[in-house]
């Protein structure tokens, strides 16, 4: 899924565990009708962090994201259910191969332009103690 939206706040990459796992969130507004724009949240994941440094608040963004869904049943032994917009691709809008405003070989920005295959393998039957 893409979307074109403006960046509203971008937060500090966090990691969590012993394995350094990453996350980055930022928010945008998406206006597809101007007079009710929605407030969305994102996040980046472990390699794809980096790639919101080079864009600045009021930016007009294109974001190519996927839609995950995830259950989870905690120590108690309730399930729990979480959704999460994961963007793996961010570019200026307008400019589909433009990169941000960052040093860099151009065969890094474009690894970055395709998806990642770790993002859509299926993990059922792993233990993961992580409800994201």
């Amino acid at each position: 899924m893409e979307i074109k939206a403006k960046l509203l706040e971008k937060y500090d990459t966090a990691t969590f565990g012993t394995g350094g796992f990453k996350k980055r969130e930022f928010v945008v507004e998406y206006a597809e009708n101007p007079q009710y724009p929605e407030f969305i949240k994102f996040e980046l994941i472990q390699d794809k962090c980096e790639q919101l440094d080079g864009f600045n608040i009021g930016q007009e963004l294109d974001i190519a994201f996927n839609l995950k869904g995830r259950k989870w049943t905690n120590p108690k032994g309730e399930v729990v259910y979480f959704n999460s917009l994961q963007a793996w691709r961010i570019g200026a809008a307008n400019n589909v191969n433009a990169a941000p405003a960052q040093g860099g070989s151009g065969d890094a920005a474009a690894a970055n332009l395709t998806e990642p295959e770790w993002l859509n393998s299926d993990k059922s039957g792993e233990a993961d103690d992580l409800p994201f």
